[in-house]
């Protein structure tokens, strides 16, 4: 099937990474739908089913992200993230459309020292890491060509993320503190909405893949090189998460591996330092001073 003749479905698509996926696809020409929760909920079989029976890829981007709110009413967590992805997964199935399920590393204990494997065991410390290894099983029973792209840390121009936040406060600041021992790969939504468009063009097979920036830092560090490019003044000093404690515990360790699609010759996501240099000034945007 030709690429042009591709119709794909965005779910969540008035999120950060909806927003710049169908962007990207329609600045690629692609024939794309955007929907958001209004025009479909993902928890509605009979709205889902209506939904995709036209589509050639679904990509199902609703999700409850709401990490520490998960901890006091995981129910709601499940919901979005593991029932109503299952009923988006059995949906896709029987019109035979292929789904793109985004995923998280919180489905991982954070205990590592390598990039996680795709096939590592998942075990999860938290309510939202939970529904998400539900959501995660409940795709990949739905049929063989279901696929599940992890990511981690993501950033964008279309809503709240650590980069804005940073800019933020440090034009109200003349200091922040920030976690210097959780360790990840800071990703720009429009990035993993390129890499999801390549891994579907290879016609990939369906399982598990990994969606992130390659290379690695801290909370810190990426502070440094937001308050760098954003032009502010505030000094940056290193801290611990204990000094932050929040109702979920989050990862010490989100470095995820990339052996899968790299096997397949889709290529990864570039250093996190370079494509924030390139996403800063649409990332930061009214934020940045000077």
């Amino acid at each position: 099937m030709a690429e042009q003749s591709v119709r794909w479905l965005v779910l969540g698509a008035q999120g950060m990474l909806g927003r710049d996926l169908a962007d990207v696809l329609a600045q690629a020409g692609r024939e794309v739908i955007a929907a958001g929760r209004d025009e479909v909920d993902v928890a509605d079989a009979a709205a889902v089913s209506a939904a995709v029976a036209d589509a050639d890829v679904v990509v199902n981007c609703a999700a409850y992200t709401d990490v520490d709110g998960a901890e006091a009413d995981e129910e709601a967590a499940v919901a979005l993230n593991a029932t109503a992805a299952g009923v988006v997964a059995r949906a896709c199935a029987s019109a035979g459309a292929r789904l793109v399920h985004i995923s998280t590393d919180y489905v991982f204990d954070g205990d590592a020292d390598a990039p996680y494997a795709e096939s590592h065991p998942v075990a999860p410390r938290s309510a939202y890491g939970r529904s998400k290894a539900r959501g995660e099983r409940q795709v990949l029973s739905s049929g063989p060509g279901a696929l599940v792209v992890r990511t981690a840390w993501l950033y964008g121009a279309h809503g709240t993320c650590f980069p804005r936040t940073i800019a933020r406060l440090a034009m109200e600041r003349d200091r922040l503190d920030v976690v210097a021992d959780q360790v990840g790969q800071p990703t720009w939504t429009r990035d993993l909405a390129t890499f999801i468009v390549a891994l579907t063009d290879a016609d990939a097979p369906g399982g598990i893949y990994h969606g992130t920036a390659s290379g690695q830092c801290s909370w810190f560090e990426f502070a440094r090189a937001v308050i760098a490019s954003s032009g502010a003044d505030a000094r940056v000093e290193p801290t611990s998460t204990v000094a932050f404690p929040r109702p979920a515990p989050r990862p010490a360790w989100s470095v995820l591996g990339h052996a899968r699609h790299e096997a397949l010759g889709v290529s990864s996501i570039g250093s996190w330092r370079e494509r924030w240099s390139v996403a800063a000034p649409e990332v930061l945007g009214d934020a940045r001073s000077g």
